[in-house]
């Protein structure tokens, strides 16, 4: 072969390169090139290197570490340098002037190897990275000593995925993202903590192009603004083991739980404006310490865009909305209340979420997050869309924000919203416009096998986390384990008390004799799951009024009746569960625009609405009988529940071993003097509580201390006689009565055998 044979063929290879590097410099102007990596970064020949960079707009380029230019493509922005490989340090600086004429120099993002371990990847992909966001998102990283962020997205169909925000003036073009199977990352050098950012996704096939917030995202704008926000140091000093340790050990089952609902924006304000995360730690605390509940339960904190959705439509599924704060000032928050003793519960919503533009609603240009199938991708009613729980790396997102909010902010359970639209493929569709699943029922099979792992994974993760389901049908053992058919929540909304309970209280006091099986009815299945007694939000919004104004009769008569109600709630068998506003009787409808009417309590039948509620959390506390056996059969027992004529009803409440309450009702608007009730032992009995006590705001009536006689009633061997005002509740326990041997089950009965045997007979 002669010289002119070897000159051509290295001419004819210089120009194959030039066109292949036209033709990609094309698709990096376009922004369609399938894997910048190829072009962009270190290249190597032998001895020589080359360098590449894709500099939108720049004037000129050089390499900041030698001071040596790189040389423009012609009618490009692609710039190239070829020369001895070890002139250039491994991670080396450009330097460009841009066109606006700014000096910039920063790391080339294209010379840094991935960051993403293929065992990562793996994980997320089989549905089985719990820690997911420490691995997709936006992370501070130093790599060989050079400080910046890593950022990564699922976006399987998308043809380009571009990370933009303050660093690259929110050009697409500047930083396309290396594609790792179905996960895009890149690492931006240049990126610091309190960046913005958005990721731009162009469509295959369309060229459509998309501004995506991240779903894994930490940090938002204050809405109406939508983009993402890069995470300084996230570590928190936690100073709550006391806490962490004793639930841990605790059986709540048997233990006083009362939860105060909270919408955080407004309970209180200041001037109209929202209270911070660390103003409500301290008002918001001390607040509930003092009225005796449990635990706060905070309607959805996670970032949302719209406040008229009251955060049930989130768009941040692992960050605390900006409203009030940053991440670290909502842990501080759940730290303050764990120091003094109260449990925080999240609203989580892994139900659906909105078809905002920058959310998850067609993420890669296809039905990605949600169902790809139409009979199942909407509620309709809702305006949102419905997660595809057959899909591994949606569900992976859902199991990873549950253990994000349980192990990196410590709460201590989750209320899963809107089960029920989970469960059942035709919830909220007319006939024909849902399909059956394969074996020919409306069950949605994929939300129930996650709905089982979710709980699977908590129960096992964190001991003693609380996993309430919000679910509104009778679908079967839902608080029963998954090993037994169950879905395997702690505990489930009783929706056919609070119906049942506020219907029939709703009444004239009149008519309430011919639906005395209102009140009755629910012991028939009381018993069948793990109970909670909700009296939320809900029920205090969409014209329903407050429950104060739900009360029939007038004034006098609609604060009796909720005094009624709140006592016979705080005595029936299940936990306890109010929304803000409920202990000061507010009396018109709840809205999320303004705080609550604290000035009501101005008024003594207001404070005495308050005084109760406190008063009724410490009776709950410290009876046990109240309180460890609320899911069980042993703990209840009806002494009358068939007065209807009298709207009377009289039960008893028991601890094993420990303690009897006995608990009487009157409905009526007219007294019941003389009243005789059967009781298991005799003795004297103390009134501890009568909500017609002045305290309260009622008319003073008080049975002080009654002895029960030996006469037969109510099946029991014993009985006293009490005064019963119209509308009122009164709770009576033994005066020092020892049952420590009566043993460790069906206490009430063993305790009247007890009685029976000594000859206390009518």
């Amino acid at each position: 072969m002669t010289r002119s044979d070897h000159s051509d063929d290295d001419l004819n290879q210089a120009r194959s390169v030039d066109d292949q590097l036209g033709h990609d410099a094309a698709l990096l102007h376009e922004g369609c090139h399938p894997d910048p990596f190829t072009v962009l970064g270190r290249h190597g020949r032998g001895e020589r290197a080359v360098i590449r960079a894709f500099l939108p707009g720049a004037q000129q380029a050089e390499l900041a570490d030698i001071g040596q230019p790189l040389r423009r493509l012609a009618g490009t922005d692609l710039f190239e340098w070829q020369g001895a490989a070890d002139a250039l340090p491994t991670r080396y600086r450009l330097a460009w002037i841009d066109a606006s004429g700014r000096e910039r120099v920063a790391y080339d993002p294209y010379g840094f190897p991935s960051q993403l371990s293929l065992y990562d990847l793996h994980l997320f992909n089989e549905g089985r990275h719990l820690h997911a966001y420490r691995v997709l998102g936006a992370h501070l990283r130093s790599v060989d000593g050079i400080a910046g962020v890593l950022f990564s997205v699922w976006a399987p169909n998308a043809e380009r995925v571009s990370v933009v925000g303050d660093f690259n003036d929110w050009d697409g073009l500047h930083h396309p993202l290396r594609r790792r199977g179905h996960v895009w990352e890149l690492f931006v050098p240049e990126a610091v903590a309190g960046t913005r950012y958005q990721f731009e996704i162009r469509v295959r096939g369309t060229g459509e192009l998309l501004r995506k917030s991240d779903p894994y995202g930490r940090c938002f704008e204050l809405r109406p603004a939508v983009a993402s926000i890069v995470v300084g140091n996230a570590a928190y000093s936690w100073r709550d083991e006391v806490w962490m340790s004793r639930r841990r050990r605790q059986n709540w089952s048997q233990a006083p739980l009362s939860i105060y609902e909270v919408h955080l924006g407004s309970w209180q304000r200041n001037n109209g404006e929202y209270l911070s995360y660390q103003e409500l730690a301290h008002r918001l605390v001390a607040y509930v310490v003092s009225l005796g509940f449990t635990h706060i339960e905070l309607m959805p904190i996670t970032e949302h865009p719209l406040d008229a959705s009251w955060g049930y439509q989130p768009t941040g599924y692992f960050a605390p909305t900006s409203r009030y704060g940053t991440l670290n000032d909502f842990r501080q928050f759940v730290d303050y209340c764990h120091q003094a003793g109260i449990g925080v519960i999240l609203d989580w919503v892994p139900g659906h979420f909105p078809k905002d533009a920058h959310g998850l609603a067609r993420f890669d240009g296809t039905h990605l997050y949600e169902y790809e199938d139409p009979t199942r991708r909407e509620h309709r009613g809702w305006g949102t869309l419905v997660f595809d729980y057959g899909r591994n790396q949606v569900k992976n997102f859902l199991l990873a924000s549950a253990c994000f909010w349980l192990e990196e902010c410590h709460l201590d359970g989750l209320r899963v919203d809107a089960v029920a639209s989970m469960l059942y493929l035709d919830y909220a569709r007319e006939s024909g416009e849902w399909v059956p699943n394969p074996f020919g029922g409306n069950e949605n099979l994929e939300a129930i096998a996650f709905v089982r792992e979710l709980n699977e994974i908590v129960h096992r993760r964190f001991p003693g986390v609380l996993m309430i389901a919000e679910e509104s049908t009778a679908w079967p053992l839902v608080t029963r384990p998954s090993w037994m058919g169950g879905l395997g929540f702690g505990m489930k909304w009783n929706m056919g008390w609070m119906h049942d309970t506020l219907e029939y209280l709703a009444l004239d006091p009149a008519l309430r004799r011919y639906h005395h099986e209102l009140l009755t009815f629910g012991l028939l299945y009381a018993f069948t799951e793990n109970f909670m007694l909700p009296l939320s939000h809900d029920e205090v919004v969409h014209g329903k009024g407050s429950l104060f104004a739900r009360m029939p009769g007038d004034r006098r008569q609609r604060f009796a009746s909720l005094r009624l109600l709140y006592v016979y709630m705080w005595t029936y068998p299940g936990k306890k569960f109010l929304f803000m506003g409920g202990e000061l009787a507010q009396e018109r409808e709840w809205s999320y625009d303004w705080a609550l009417d604290w000035e009501l309590l101005g008024q003594p039948e207001h404070r005495g609405i308050q005084s109760l509620i406190r008063d009724l959390n410490g009776l709950y506390r410290s009876l046990a009988g109240l309180h460890v056996y609320e899911f069980t059969q042993e703990g209840f027992e009806w002494l009358d529940c068939r007065d209807a004529t009298q709207s009377i009803v009289v039960y008893l409440r028991c601890s094993g071993n420990h303690q009897v309450v006995i608990v009487v009702f009157n409905f009526a608007a007219m007294a019941r003097f003389g009243y005789r009730v059967g009781v298991p032992l005799p003795g004297l009995y103390r009134e501890v509580l009568n909500s017609d006590a002045l305290r309260y705001g009622g008319g003073g009536s008080a049975n002080g201390d009654i002895c029960a006689v030996p006469v037969f009633h109510m099946g029991q061997p014993c009985s006293l006689v009490v005064d019963l005002p119209p509308l009122t509740g009164v709770i009576l326990v033994p005066d020092a009565v020892d049952l420590s041997e009566a043993g460790s089950g069906g206490v009430c009965r063993e305790a009247a055998a007890v009685a029976l045997s000594d000859g206390y007979r009518s």
